[in-house]
């Protein structure tokens, strides 16, 4: 049998999509650039720059410089304001929502209290609008929605199954936004998982195929991926690591590393909580991490290792990353302490660092997401 080939269309397909990633990555090209960096002929980049073109997705943006004679080379470019897409994250006290355009560049955002008495769907929705009325485009202009959430997601309906974060917080998140955003495409994940995703992306993950991530926040949480593939679990419950055992008297792992516990283990060092009364932010925990000696950070390291020789025994990851307001604060510091008390207990080499995605990795992940979804809708 002959080896099969790509049809016209599926390889016009390709290189649009070829193209379309160069000026994603490299912001203006000309005709002759795209040609050198993809391999393609003239012919073929002519006849798909004109269908970029006239699809609106490519616009010339101007001239390239050049000292040899002859008309300088119109530069291309893609047209950002072309399509949008919102990332969301749901937090116990609130939630947010940044609107982007296909470039992945934030045009709007807005941050709105979570009522546990309102209904999901319309919570997430409004702050949705809200983010686009901050963008100053109707709802008509947005094209895709990918909602992070604490909690359990249903791999066969693709909807919240269980928060115990929020117990106000069930199904029909993902119908009822539909049905409210007239049946555009919407993504419910773990928000765990889209940080990992985040790292994967632009972070510490980079160039990893197959990595753990702890999330160390107010309470903790895990990403998987293996095989560069989000593990997600049969029940969606794969991460689930505030269920993992700290003792046989009953007591789980966030008991040692959520923020309570690491604000009394603070308090032991002579690092007094942040003033602020009220809910527990990633950020007073962040403050308290910094301020805490080296002696903290040595019980801290263990304590954490103490959830990760877990995950490493099991799955061998080779690479885990501490993620979260403590788990960025804490640093390379941290992280060594980590990576020595592991190397002590299992002969699995195993790296450990600090996640290092800027700004909010939850978020950042859900638009990412919420990104590549557009662009696969765009060149199927």
């Amino acid at each position: 049998m002959p080896p099969r080939t790509a049809s016209p269309h599926t390889a016009r397909l390709i290189n649009d999509r070829a193209a379309f990633d160069l000026l994603l990555e490299h912001g203006h090209l000309s005709r002759a650039e795209l040609q050198q960096r993809t391999g393609l002929s003239r012919a073929t980049i002519g006849d798909l720059v004109d269908r970029l073109e006239a699809g609106r997705l490519i616009t010339p943006v101007g001239e390239s410089p050049s000292r040899r004679r002859g008309p300088n080379a119109v530069l291309y470019g893609l047209v950002a304001d072309r399509a949008h897409v919102a990332g969301v994250e749901v937090r116990p006290g609130e939630v947010l929502a940044s609107v982007n355009d296909l470039t992945g560049g934030q045009v709007g955002f807005a941050r709105g209290p979570l009522d546990p008495a309102a209904e999901p769907d319309r919570l997430v929705h409004d702050t949705i609008g809200a983010a686009l009325a901050d963008a100053r485009l109707g709802a008509d202009r947005l094209d895709g929605v990918v909602i992070g959430t604490p909690g359990l997601i249903d791999p066969e309906t693709g909807d919240v199954a269980f928060v115990g974060a929020l117990p106000t917080w069930h199904a029909n998140l993902l119908p009822g936004l539909r049905a409210r955003l007239g049946g555009l495409p919407v993504l419910v994940e773990n928000e765990v998982n889209l940080a990992g995703l985040a790292e994967h992306r632009l972070g510490a993950a980079r160039g990893e195929d197959t990595f753990a991530l702890i999330s160390l926040d107010a309470g903790v949480g895990m990403a998987i991926v293996l095989g560069g593939r989000l593990h997600r679990g049969r029940s969606g419950g794969a991460g689930e690591i505030s269920y993992l055992p700290a003792s046989l008297d009953g007591a789980a792992f966030p008991h040692l590393v959520s923020g309570p516990a690491l604000l009394a283990l603070a308090a032991e060092h002579g690092v007094a909580a942040p003033g602020a009364g009220g809910r527990l932010a990633g950020e007073d925990l962040a403050t308290v991490v910094r301020k805490a000696p080296g002696s903290f950070l040595d019980v801290l390291a263990e304590r954490i290792a103490f959830g990760a020789l877990a995950v490493c025994a099991v799955l061998d990851p080779g690479c885990v990353i501490l993620a979260g307001p403590v788990g960025r604060a804490g640093g390379e510091e941290l992280a060594a302490r980590v990576e020595e008390r592991l190397a002590g207990q299992i002969p699995l080499p195993t790296r450990v660092v600090p996640g290092t995605v800027e700004g909010d990795a939850v978020l950042r992940g859900a638009v990412l997401v919420a990104l590549e979804r557009l662009y696969q809708q765009m060149f199927r």
